[in-house]
């Protein structure tokens, strides 16, 4: 990965496409444990409810989340997503504040735009329900090379979509992250393998690692060997690091408080992108990543952390030790 050089006073700000999902999140907080509520006995006929007091509704989405941390880094997110005209109005709006281009977005007429539906319990565990609404139609977005990126993220969305995205930043030659996150089960064996050819890194959590071994029948190494970096997050456990070099293990960051998970993988992602834009090694573009997935984690919501490019660098020298002098 070539390393570009930047001024001593001032981070450059980079154009970054996102690819993936905008989405409004209904996020539901069970004062309780998921485990005191489900029979593992009688899970062959499920039927729970969970009462839940505490109820918001939040913006959300996989390239929505990414976007707002890289603005925060002082990125510029492009954002390729599909969204609905019913409702896109507000999204949009608050997007075009924050300065991101959105170039790629296309709005569907007649349609919601997607919708997640999220209870999270005690332990931190959540229960999802995800509409896509106009996602359906998210491979009919295009990225264009007139824009100028110079790295990307092709993040969960339709199934066509993700793959589509991952042929055209590599037709491009814009180096990207792949991220199949909660799309993984949509996508074959060969999309799998497809993008991880085709991606500079890659990056998933612990599960959907265990899913990806599973759907291609390889184990974590042999699929690391395809791509230069892929990252397994753990949460509280931190991260792994596979590289060609070896198995690295990353310690998360520390948080000021605990409050909600929602959005924290996608703010670490955001991390990791703004870093490896930025030119550092994939060691210290994770230590960013996990200072703000934990940064994201004492805040409600997916979008309403707050941080800058120098805050994050300075916590990540100092609970890491290193000089990340790419950072200046």
């Amino acid at each position: 990965m070539g390393k570009r050089v930047f001024g001593k006073s001032k981070m450059k700000r980079l154009p970054i496409a996102v690819c993936g999902s905008l989405a409004y999140d209904t996020i539901m907080v069970f004062p309780d444990r998921f485990r005191n509520r489900i029979l593992p006995e009688q899970i062959h006929i499920l039927n729970v409810s969970f009462h839940v007091p505490e109820m918001r509704r939040e913006f959300g989405g996989c390239a929505g989340n990414i976007a707002y941390g890289l603005h925060l880094l002082g990125m510029i997110p492009v954002v390729v997503a599909a969204v609905g005209g019913v409702d896109a109005g507000p999204y949009l709006e608050r997007l075009r504040s924050w300065g991101v281009r959105d170039d790629g977005i296309r709005v569907i007429p007649g349609l919601l735009t997607a919708q997640a539906y999220i209870i999270t319990d005690l332990d931190d565990n959540q229960i999802a329900a995800f509409h896509p609404g106009a996602m359906a139609h998210a491979q009919s977005c295009t990225v264009d090379s007139s824009w100028g990126v110079v790295w990307g993220i092709v993040a969960p969305d339709d199934r066509g979509a993700m793959v589509d995205r991952a042929e055209e930043l590599a037709e491009i030659d814009v180096p990207f992250l792949f991220d199949p996150g909660q799309g993984l089960p949509l996508l074959s064996r060969e999309d799998l393998l497809r993008c991880l050819e085709l991606a500079r890194g890659a990056v998933v959590n612990d599960y959907e690692a265990k899913l990806m071994e599973e759907r291609t029948g390889l184990a974590l190494i042999a699929l690391a060997e395809r791509v230069e970096a892929l990252i397994v997050t753990r949460g509280s456990e931190g991260a792994l690091l596979y590289t060609r070099e070896g198995v690295q293990v990353i310690p998360a960051a520390p948080s000021e408080a605990i409050v909600d998970p929602t959005g924290c993988g996608d703010a670490f992602r955001a991390g990791v992108l703004a870093a490896v834009a930025a030119g550092a090694d994939w060691a210290d573009a994770v230590r960013l990543g996990a200072v703000l997935g934990a940064k994201k984690v004492a805040y409600p919501g997916a979008q309403n952390y707050r941080i800058s490019w120098r805050e994050a660098v300075t916590q990540m020298r100092q609970v890491y030790g290193v000089a990340a002098q790419w950072a200046d």
